[in-house]
């Protein structure tokens, strides 16, 4: 075999659509999880700085956002090794390196492990939906104030309506009713929305809500490839079992012919 037929065969045994769905899926949870870690200590930053000027104003905020760093940290770790497993998966269940590599084989405990895969990554894929609803609050939230923020520029010449246009933190629960200021409004606000923290942390929810979408993208993706697979694994199981009855017919029926009587009525007719 050349060095051309080999990297061709090679390549046949590719699960492309695997491969599409793996790395989608690091660079979904790479993006959600790098850029949500640097959002929530940017928005405790900004809390800190703008709307809380007691610690026990938004120590409870700091303890959620430390709990969410951790939880992003487990998330990371989980997905990384899913997407390997089910990359392995599908290299072991491709149709290409079936068809190219040897007989199909298909064996009980490949099916059931299949199956399993494709309902775990069902309710991967319903549990991320909620995930990538839950992402969307705080890009909510920052296009509301930087519309805000947006419309005090606008009426820089009428201080009175700029001192009504506010963003309170106690609002979106962020902070209890009784924090000091708890609030923003005015040119107070308006120098908030232009500063750093606010920019870096508005880009980084958005750039986390994309990742969160790449990442439902492509447990979606897997899901149906998953079972697109396992639907034309089972076809191909039952034409071999076809095949396989039609050669032993022909088989017997090659043997028939060649059959005679162990009485012959003269010698010439002995087998």
């Amino acid at each position: 075999m050349g060095c051309y037929d080999c990297c061709m065969r090679c390549l046949a045994g590719v699960p492309y659509c695997s491969l599409v769905a793996t790395l989608l899926c690091f660079s979904g949870i790479a993006l959600f999880c790098g850029c949500g870690h640097q959002a929530l200590t940017e928005t405790e930053r900004l809390i800190e700085n703008y709307f809380a000027r007691n610690l026990q104003d938004y120590i409870t905020l700091a303890y959620i956002i430390q709990y969410f760093q951790y939880v992003i940290y487990g998330l990371a770790s989980f997905f990384f090794l899913y997407c390997i497993v089910l990359l392995a998966e599908g290299f072991y269940t491709t149709n290409a390196a079936k068809q190219t590599f040897g007989e199909f084989r298909s064996t009980m405990c490949g099916r059931c492990l299949s199956s399993s895969f494709i309902v775990l990554t069902y309710v991967l894929a319903v549990l991320w939906l909620l995930v990538f609803a839950f992402s969307a609050l705080p890009v909510y939230f920052f296009y509301n104030m930087d519309a805000t923020c947006h419309t005090i520029d606008v009426l820089t010449e009428t201080p009175a309506s700029i001192n009504q246009l506010c963003v309170d933190a106690r609002q979106y629960r962020l902070l209890p009713w009784n924090a000091v200021p708890g609030k923003a409004c005015g040119m107070t606000l308006s120098t908030i929305c232009k500063t750093r923290e606010y920019q870096t942390t508005y880009d980084l929810y958005i750039a986390a809500f994309a990742g969160a979408g790449i990442t439902l993208l492509a447990l979606v993706h897997c899901s149906l490839h998953l079972a697109v697979n396992q639907l034309y694994l089972r076809r191909l199981g039952h034409m071999e079992k076809e095949r396989r009855g039609y050669d032993l017919y022909g088989a017997v029926q090659r043997n028939s012919r060649t059959l005679c009587s162990p009485y012959p009525a003269n010698t010439s007719d002995v087998c």
